[in-house]
């Protein structure tokens, strides 16, 4: 089970904008995040220490030697949770369920981001996928149809040879599982 602390640390924003950075990106300077991110350096390396504390992201050493600059790369991929996981202290269930909203309002406003664009030159080749399905299930088969579905994505992640010369963009993917009425 996740801490608390981790799960409000990445539902801040700016912080998940700069795990999503970190998690294509790999290891970078904070300068370069804060200018892919349009923030200010200062405000970066704020939210950088927040992911810290919360074991997120972790210090790297600068690949030029030169230690006048901050670069930073992900401690952990991927976080896996449920609301349910923080009943109790109610203080903590509170805060689970406002990192759902905000994650929730994220996977959104993304998804809408995508439909403007989909116009747009840049992305006409990519054909986004919607999958969905009914279907029978226990809590023990719900869990393991999530843990399934992360490994099968882990597995994707790890089969992509980002040096074969293809030229690619960023996707997000996000499925929720849940009871439901036909």
């Amino acid at each position: 089970m996740e801490e608390i602390s981790v799960i409000t640390a990445v539902h801040h924003p700016l912080r998940r904008r700069i795990y999503d950075y970190l998690l294509l990106y790999g290891t970078s300077q904070v300068t370069a995040i804060a200018r892919a991110l349009d923030s200010q350096v200062g405000s970066v390396s704020h939210h950088l220490r927040m992911l810290e504390r919360a074991g997120i992201v972790e210090r790297a050493e600068d690949p030029t030697g030169d230690r006048r600059t901050s670069w930073w790369a992900l401690a952990r991929r991927g976080l896996s949770w449920s609301v349910e996981d923080f009943a109790d202290p109610p203080a903590d269930a509170l805060l689970a369920r406002e990192a759902q909203r905000q994650g929730i309002r994220m996977q959104i406003e993304r998804l809408q981001r995508w439909h403007r664009r989909r116009g747009d030159p840049a992305v006409a080749a990519y054909d986004a996928s919607n999958t969905e399905t009914t279907a029978w299930a226990s809590p023990d088969e719900l869990r393991d149809l999530s843990d399934r579905v992360v490994a099968l994505i882990r597995e994707w992640q790890s089969s992509i040879d980002l040096g074969d010369g293809q030229q690619r963009m960023p996707v997000f993917f996000f499925a929720h599982a849940f009871p439901t009425e036909p």
